[in-house]
């Protein structure tokens, strides 16, 4: 891979401060530029040596960058798009973080115009529940996935510079249609988050909440460790993938509608029958991820 002279993130967080760290790390980039609305994020970014320099949505951040990665909740990136788009330069390469890849290529459609051909649209399936600067791990990409879904009119280029970035932060590239990305996505990562979400949300309405938050342990923690994640984050994925979301909540309800049967039975045999193909299915899973 060439390296990348100029890069520009912009959301300097966990995910855009991973890329750059882990970037940096494999002596790929040369000087990192951090775009945010936070300037006390951006001034972390510096002191944490994430980035080299803070820029601003201006030809001169943008206009010589060999690529800008978007690292925004995906409901940002309709404003961040029609922001940069007269400020890139001709061989500027634009891809994105978004956890969802439909819409961001709509926006992407009708926002970056003639850099159509240079956007990359990408998603790396790496994460924690923190966020901000501080949030940001040189390794978090190693070992993991990253989908790239292109665009018919993508420039070859384009890709293959997207995709050498992740592969020197450590991770696999793999390429998926968009609709199939966000059904994907749904089912094994936006579910869940929906789930712990509402989990945590039972319980603190609760009348006896501080009761039954003092009896929670490991499982509960494990379960909802995910619902401390970023809300607006969240927010913005639940609504831009609704369509898919709405229909792995509507086979969840049937699975748990299944188990609510099996209850009212005391239907021993069928529980055990789930719970053992469940815990198996997991563990086959596990051992494939090692």
């Amino acid at each position: 891979m060439a390296r990348i002279e100029k890069l520009v993130i912009v959301g300097v967080g966990l995910i855009g401060g991973s890329f750059a760290l882990a970037l940096k790390g494999a002596g790929a980039v040369g000087r990192v530029v951090g775009v945010g609305r936070g300037a006390r994020n951006i001034r972390r970014a510096l002191d944490l040596n994430i980035i080299d320099a803070a820029g601003a949505l201006d030809k001169a951040t943008f206009g010589n960058a060999d690529l800008v990665l978007l690292a925004v909740p995906v409901g940002q990136m309709r404003a961040v798009m029609r922001s940069i788009a007269p400020l890139l330069g001709p061989k500027t390469v634009v891809t994105d973080a978004g956890s969802t890849k439909e819409d961001v290529i709509d926006l992407a459609r009708r926002e970056l115009k003639g850099a159509l051909s240079r956007f990359v649209p990408g998603h790396p399936i790496a994460g924690t529940e923190k966020s901000g600067a501080e949030a940001a791990l040189a390794g978090l990409y190693r070992g993991r996935r990253v989908v790239l879904t292109p665009l018919r009119e993508t420039k070859p280029g384009a890709i293959a510079l997207v995709r050498a970035a992740w592969e020197r932060c450590g991770a696999s590239v793999f390429e998926l249609q968009p609709r199939e990305h966000d059904a994907v996505l749904a089912t094994v990562s936006h579910l869940p988050h929906v789930l712990a979400y509402a989990l945590v949300d039972q319980v603190a309405r609760a009348k006896n909440a501080k009761q039954l938050f003092s009896y929670a342990a490991g499982g509960f923690r494990d379960f909802t460790r995910i619902a401390s994640s970023h809300p607006e984050m969240w927010r913005d994925i639940c609504l831009a993938n609704r369509k898919a979301l709405l229909a792995e909540l509507g086979r969840y309800g049937g699975r748990l509608e299944r188990v609510r049967r099996m209850l009212e039975r005391g239907d021993a045999r069928a529980l055990d029958a789930l719970f053992s193909g469940a815990r198996d299915a997991r563990n086959r899973w596990l051992k494939y991820t090692q």
